[in-house]
């Protein structure tokens, strides 16, 4: 059982809802990177989504692109968000990591590589926004083989025959995007998640976790409402992006702590 699936299973077992939180890997300080996951999962992140920065981010609104940027301009590599992962297991064997990019980095690493350098490193997980389930049937076995786990997006838009697809490959949980748009948009319609879930779960067997337009505490409690996991990144991004690095972490934490106060009032079957 992976990482993952074991943390959603204990959250079951306490009928409690996860708490994804999303940073970009080296912003706004490289230094800082580590230290905020840490203090992020000893807060309450259940699972930790650490971006993986590229030039070209096709669903990301313009906070995570000014994070992107940031983290590009100083030099931050997929070797380099590998090795944050390495330093973050040396304190914390427990909270699932899963990396959140594009493929162009993976194809240039090399999928085999990088999946064995993944695996070495302490990756739980892996995101890859432009590869649909047809063209990832390749990357998602050799994930399973050593125990990590395929995620995949769906939105409003997929078709029932896009979640049946999504269902056969993934592992860990699924992502719902919960708008029509990119990351950090302000109009999440929580009766909308509340009837796309269960059309979801109708051809997927894993967790369901919904992002994009949660900013607070009260959206993020009524989405935990209707779902498995709340994945937050626009508004944690926003609040860090600012901060000297040694406020980071302190910051970051303090939104997670905001934020799974609210999830655990959440209603419970």
């Amino acid at each position: 059982m992976s990482r993952i699936a074991a943390t959603f299973e204990g959250l079951k077992a306490q009928r409690r809802k996860a708490l994804i939180p999303f940073v970009t890997a080296g912003d706004p300080h490289p230094s800082a990177t580590v230290s905020l996951m840490l203090a992020m999962a000893e807060a309450g992140a259940d699972v930790i989504e650490l971006g993986v920065p590229f030039s070209d981010p096709m669903a990301d609104g313009p906070v995570i692109q000014r994070a992107g940027e940031r983290a590009l301009v100083k030099g931050i590599s997929l070797r380099d968000v590998l090795s944050y992962v390495r330093e973050f297991r040396v304190t914390n064997d427990t909270t699932p990591i899963v990396l959140m990019g594009y493929a162009n980095p993976i194809e240039r690493y090399g999928q085999p590589t990088f999946v064995a350098d993944a695996k070495a490193a302490g990756v739980d997980g892996v995101l890859v926004v432009d590869y649909p389930p047809e063209e990832c049937e390749e990357l998602a076995a050799a994930l399973r083989a050593v125990d990590m786990d395929a995620i995949f997006l769906l939105a409003p838009t997929s078709t029932e025959a896009r979640m049946a697809q999504v269902g056969k490959l993934a592992s860990g949980y699924v992502y719902y995007v919960s708008l029509k748009g990119v990351t950090g948009a302000g109009h999440l319609n929580t009766a909308a998640v509340a009837e796309a879930v269960p059309r979801i779960r109708q051809h997927v067997s894993v967790p369901v976790g919904v992002g994009f337009g949660i900013r607070d505490g009260a959206t993020a409690r009524a989405v935990a409402d209707v779902s498995d996991a709340v994945v937050i990144g626009s508004k944690l991004v926003e609040l860090l992006e600012r901060q000297p690095a040694d406020n980071v972490a302190l910051t970051g934490a303090a939104f997670i702590r905001e934020i799974r106060a609210a999830l655990d009032t959440a209603h419970k079957d």
